[in-house]
């Protein structure tokens, strides 16, 4: 298990660093491609103030799934259209990324604490999320957290154009 962790967090720190070098350039204009579901298009601000709620969100919806000891998947999770989600970042879509990337990165020491700490059962155990199903606490962490970080740094690399390269 702990291999998969560091990979994990290997992946997560990746991510982090190159959030760091975004939130240390201007923020660029323009708006990121159509979300495949949605076709919502965003602007950096829009990005990085969903870069800063996410995190949170989906650590304390993993640790409620590991903490249930149960047979059956615990409901949990969000959608896109969620009102909490949507109104954080209209909230915070005009906060400078330095600031915001200060509020990631406690929240990625959150994660990396708490992805060092679930033991192999809680790790294991199942949620149902409303629109991807089952899921275990370790596909919660991996999908929502690290590939999510991983996407908007994309995004925010596309944004900044040709030079983020």
């Amino acid at each position: 298990m702990s291999a998969s962790v560091d990979a994990l967090i290997a992946r997560m720190s990746q991510a982090e660093r190159r959030l760091a070098e975004h939130a240390d350039a201007p923020v660029p204009d323009g708006l990121t491609d159509p979300d495949p579901t949605t076709d919502e298009r965003w602007e950096a601000g829009q990005v990085w103030a969903h870069i800063a709620e996410f995190p949170p969100y989906w650590l304390a919806e993993a640790r409620k799934v590991a903490s249930l000891p149960t047979n059956e998947p615990v409901p949990f999770g969000r959608v896109k259209t969620d009102a909490g989600r949507a109104a954080a970042i209209e909230r915070e879509r005009h906060t400078q990324p330095a600031a915001l990337l200060e509020r990631v990165r406690g929240s990625l020491a959150e994660v990396t604490d708490a992805t060092r700490s679930f033991t192999p059962e809680e790790w294991n155990r199942r949620g149902l999320h409303p629109t991807r199903g089952e899921m275990t606490v370790q596909s919660i962490v991996e999908r929502f957290i690290i590939d999510h970080l991983e996407e908007h740094a994309d995004q925010l690399d596309l944004l900044r154009g040709p030079s983020s390269t």
